[in-house]
């Protein structure tokens, strides 16, 4: 059965996003980029909400940004060589390759499409995260702790829902960022009502 991983990016308070919604407070450098590549490199299939999809698709309709270095570049083709799916009720077409559209979160579907996937998958979005969380189907979690307070916006994290981890590796990069890797306690596993 392959593993279902948040990967994700947020403030030190937990937040991926301000207030404004924006999010130009985490400056990626070459040492946290090179992580996050590695981090996707063995997934099989990414699980998008429709605005974190319409944001990561350029890495596939814009080749100028594989073109600025040899790290987008690898990027690029990591992205590009995983499915995906997109849950967007308002979204009427894709733009990439190999990539699905779903009107809804199916918790039993993503169930069935981890027991019989061939790698691992990713779930992005923290809306999308939320109903994955909520399903018990999130198994591991990645997430890159950025040094800034932001006060307050879109929460990285699930709210209302406990959910026990275990840290399985932690690193610190030059800049401030900390990654912290985790698993999710099989206790936590259970759906929440």
């Amino acid at each position: 059965m392959a593993n279902l991983i948040y990967v994700t990016n947020m403030s030190l308070d937990g937040y991926i996003e301000d207030e404004r919604g924006a999010f130009a407070w985490m400056p990626m450098d070459d040492e946290v980029f090179v992580l996050c590549t590695d981090l996707l490199r063995p997934v099989g299939t990414f699980l998008y909400g429709r605005r974190l999809y319409e944001a990561m698709a350029v890495w596939e309709t814009d080749a100028a940004l594989a073109a600025q270095s040899d790290l987008m570049a690898d990027f690029a083709s990591t992205w590009q060589a995983a499915s995906k799916v997109v849950y967007s009720t308002t979204l009427s077409a894709v733009s990439t390759a190999d990539t699905r559209l779903e009107r809804r979160f199916d918790p039993a579907a993503v169930k069935e499409l981890k027991a019989t996937a061939s790698s691992d998958l990713t779930v992005g979005g923290a809306d999308l995260a939320t109903q994955a969380f909520t399903a018990g189907l999130v198994d591991e979690c990645h997430l890159l702790v950025w040094p800034v307070v932001v006060g307050g916006g879109k929460p990285g994290l699930p709210t209302g829902t406990r959910t026990d981890l275990e840290l399985l590796a932690e690193r610190r990069f030059r800049n401030g960022v900390v990654h912290l890797h985790y698993r999710v306690l099989d206790s936590a596993r259970q759906p929440t009502a």
